[in-house]
């Protein structure tokens, strides 16, 4: 019988926020909630009672009350949480204001600066007084072209104090890209970086802004970074902007003030990965957000004033926004800027001895990568300080599970979690007081009523089905931008079941509670009428050594749908019918016949989105020779080329 892979000790349970929760609503309700599945329910079906509870343990601060908690319509998305209140995002960012680490900044060069949470409010109040001056108030947008380091929070957290929309873009994305974004949502300020640092090179961001600023004309001010570039001058940037330097943009000193807004005004904006089109806007909103990350940081992630936060995101994935939060549980943030992989694979692993991370966050595809490079850090590194591993981005594989427990630390918590950039949250995360079994993600969020639901809308429990949310939750976006109808908003999120909320994931409940996600639900195969999540192939791929990574697509096919399998493999190894039959075998063996592809091709790149996620729809769409409609949402769009019009594709074996 399966064994859980770890368990937490009676005690580290008992220390845990969870438990703490869970007695806190124990004492306050009369009730006997024994564990957390009884909590969890009750959360689901007193949401009215758990959000508010959520706000009183995290002392989260109205400066207008709230008329009720929730104002519900018959079906989502009909509601307002909190009607009534105001609040402000930052001033809960910025609570702790003593000589403690807030942020620790590490570029791929060794460069570190630090800043303690006295120092940050110190440069946020400096910005804001700048801001104000530049007439930046509540509902205008800052945008931000900026590396992962502490200007860029400075920048989200000033935006935000002032009751501003904070938007962000990393300096990898192409030029297309940031003007499809920014150019939608009109931003009056730029907050930009002269350049940037990835792989050892460093890279000039001059050309790339000035074919930018022509294409913002509501750009009122230009603030450049000089990231990586110490001779940027403001005369190098086109742009009717008035453009000025960071260091000479505002002085650091004082104390920030917060502008109340209400519960739902809109924080950040967020995009969809374009693949299919010009990228949508999701608005979401301060209140929401600021809830949502709390419990998820403090009460699933047991994040504390004494721990050290590290996620490895760039600025333009919902992870950066997710990470910034820590700073409202009073905790110190690690960010990186630069390649995970430079100069050496153990890199980012390197920074947990130094900086004391005692949470690590990561992609699932960056534990794989570790792990085929054959690198075992509990051989080579103390990681005393390490407490919890995230990973997210796509599904965890059991392997990498494996992984983590054999060759990186035993006594660990491995949260898998999942949710996007659609809720700038989790619908199903970690939890330190649950073991953690292999391939789940432990259980699903609190006060998220998550289910896994059949094609006639029914819950199924050990079925794949569409994972889906039942009930009006707070971090549901405020809408899209320019979407004033809400047409398309709706469309995203409430077509497939009118009324609940279904954003994509092909999904199964596990017999303990958890959650296994077997892909994208729209990227499912269909042979023969029987659906197959991709994750379930690559999976098995993973177990190959010669394989680096994979992609898989159903290719259209004398009336059918055929399995095509993709796969880059190690410097020097080429795909001859031995390693073919390979890997049918371990696909075969593991898996069912359905399972196996009808074709294995090598390739020697994967597209992927600039957040790291493959791309199988727009793989699909090159094969069958459909237009993909923006490529500059890709980080290789060059990749593409190397799967159109492939001569092996054509034929039958």
């Amino acid at each position: 019988m399966q064994q859980p892979l770890w368990t937490p000790s009676a005690e580290r349970i008992a220390a845990s926020r969870m438990d703490a929760f869970r007695r806190f609503i124990n004492d306050r309700h009369a009730l006997h909630l024994a564990d957390y599945p009884a909590l969890h329910a009750w959360s689901v079906e007193q949401r009215e009672a758990f959000w508010q509870a959520i706000v009183d343990f995290f002392q989260i601060h109205f400066h207008a009350p709230a008329e009720r908690v929730l104002r519900e319509g018959p079906a989502m998305p009909d509601a307002q949480w909190f009607p009534g209140a105001t609040l402000n995002f930052a001033e809960h960012l910025l609570r702790r204001r003593d000589g403690h680490p807030a942020l620790v900044a590490i570029g791929e060069d060794g460069s570190r600066e630090q800043l303690s949470h006295a120092q940050l409010a110190a440069h946020v109040a400096g910005l804001q007084r700048a801001l104000q001056n530049a007439s930046v108030g509540t509902g205008d947008r800052v945008a931000a072209f900026m590396p992962n380091t502490w200007q860029t929070v400075v920048g989200m957290l000033a935006s935000a104090s002032l009751g501003a929309t904070w938007s962000s873009c990393s300096p990898d994305f192409g030029t297309q890209g940031v003007i499809d974004r920014f150019g939608q949502i009109e931003p009056k300020v730029l907050i930009a970086a002269a350049g940037y640092r990835y792989a050892g090179k460093r890279i000039d961001l001059t050309d790339k802004l000035n074919e930018i600023l022509p294409q913002l004309p509501s750009l009122e001010r230009l603030v450049i970074v000089p990231y990586s570039r110490d001779e940027a001058s403001p005369t190098d940037y086109k742009s009717v902007a008035l453009t000025t330097l960071w260091q000479d943009f505002y002085q650091p000193g004082g104390a920030p003030q917060f502008t109340p807004v209400p519960f739902d005004q809109p924080l950040y904006i967020l995009y969809s990965s374009g693949t299919t089109g010009v990228p949508k806007c999701i608005v979401h909103g301060v209140g929401g957000t600021l809830l949502q990350h709390v419990k998820e940081l403090g009460l699933h992630t047991d994040l504390g004033p004494d721990d050290t936060l590290f996620y490895y995101t760039t600025c333009g994935w919902m992870m950066w926004n997710w990470l910034i939060s820590g700073l409202a549980l009073g905790a110190t943030l690690v960010l990186y800027d630069g390649s995970p992989f430079h100069p050496e694979p153990t890199r980012l692993i390197d920074l947990i001895d130094a900086e004391d991370i005692s949470i690590f966050g990561t992609s699932a595809k960056f534990i794989a990568a570790l792990e085929k490079a054959g690198v075992i850090p509990r051989e080579s590194h103390k990681l005393s300080s390490l407490k919890a591993i995230l990973s997210t981005g796509s599904p965890l594989a059991h392997e990498s599970f494996e992984y983590i427990y054999r060759d990186v630390k035993r006594d660990l918590c491995l949260s898998s979690i999942s949710g996007g950039t659609d809720i700038v949250s989790c619908f199903a995360l970690g939890n330190p007081t649950l073991p953690v079994w292999r391939g789940e993600l432990q259980c699903k969020g609190l006060g998220m009523d998550v289910q896994v639901w059949n094609d006639n809308g029914q819950a199924v429990t050990g079925e794949k089905g569409e994972l889906v949310c039942a009930r009006h939750f707070p971090s549901i976006p405020v809408g899209f931008w320019n979407d004033a109808d809400g047409e398309k908003f709706r469309a995203a999120y409430f077509a497939t079941f009118p009324g609940v909320w279904a954003h994509g994931d092909y999904a199964e409940e596990t017999a303990h509670g958890g959650l296994v996600i077997h892909g994208r639900s729209d990227a499912v195969l269909n042979p023969g009428g029987v659906r197959i999540g991709t994750a379930e192939i690559y999976r098995q791929v993973e177990k190959v050594p010669q394989v680096l990574e994979s992609i898989v697509i159903g290719q259209d096919w004398q009336g059918d749908v055929r399995v095509v399998l993709f796969v880059r493999l190690r410097d020097g190894v080429r795909l001859d019918d031995n390693l073919r039959e390979e890997v049918r075998r371990v696909i075969r063996t593991n898996t069912t016949p359905r399972h196996v592809p009808a074709k294995i091709i090598q390739v020697a790149d994967i597209p992927r989105t600039l957040s790291g996620k493959i791309v199988e729809l727009a793989v699909r769409n090159v094969v069958h020779g459909r237009p993909v409609k923006n490529t500059d949402a890709l980080a290789n769009p060059q990749a593409l080329e190397l799967y159109r019009s492939l001569a092996e594709l054509r034929d039958e074996l």
